[in-house]
């Protein structure tokens, strides 16, 4: 072969090394986001029009909530909200659609607490994805019962659930396991 054909046979491979390169990395980068994200990087492939499209939204996520000043709460501030919830449970068997209205609030405010922005609840449910995209499919659900609530559409076993269903974002903002009391700390 001559030179030129050598020259040629590495040019090219070097070309489908770097393919292959730039495809592992972006497997990486979408198998990193599905980790991260669980359900949410499902749901957000299914809303925006390419995969591409859907995690260039999900790395905006992360950006935008890197800039955010959350903390964890103070173990009194933590158990004051965990008795306010234990009224919220028992005021559901009086009025179970104020008790909704009142969990929905109270998820809101302990969300205010930690330091996430209060927008509408798209950016809500947004800024709570990376942390909390495990628990975020219940703050959807709840959410969507609370507005059938508000129309005063709901029927008491939706309420219920609506219910339960801030119950396990409650617990995960509060660091709690879902059957109540303290998460296990890492290490």
């Amino acid at each position: 072969m001559s030179d030129g054909t050598w020259l040629a046979v590495i040019v090219l491979a070097l070309i489908v090394i770097a393919f292959a390169m730039m495809a592992v990395g972006r497997y990486r980068r979408s198998r990193a986001l599905r980790e991260r994200f669980g359900p949410e990087y499902d749901r957000a492939i299914a809303e925006q029009p390419s995969r591409r499209a859907a995690e260039r939204d999900l790395r905006a996520r992360e950006r935008r909530h890197a800039g955010l000043e959350l903390h964890e709460l103070e173990p009194h501030k933590r158990e004051w909200y965990a008795e306010q919830w234990a009224r919220t449970q028992a005021h559901f068997v009086e009025e179970p659609e104020v008790a909704t209205r009142e969990a929905d609030h109270l998820v809101t405010e302990v969300m205010t607490e930690k330091g996430y922005p209060m927008g509408d609840f798209g950016s809500r449910a947004e800024d709570l994805s990376v942390e909390h995209a495990q628990t975020l499919g219940h703050y959807r659900d709840a959410h969507e019962i609370n507005q059938v609530n508000e129309r005063g559409q709901a029927s008491t076993e939706q309420l219920r659930q609506a219910l339960m269903h801030y119950r396990v974002l409650f617990a995960d903002l509060l660091g709690e396991q879902r059957g109540g009391g303290p998460a296990p700390r890492p290490g």
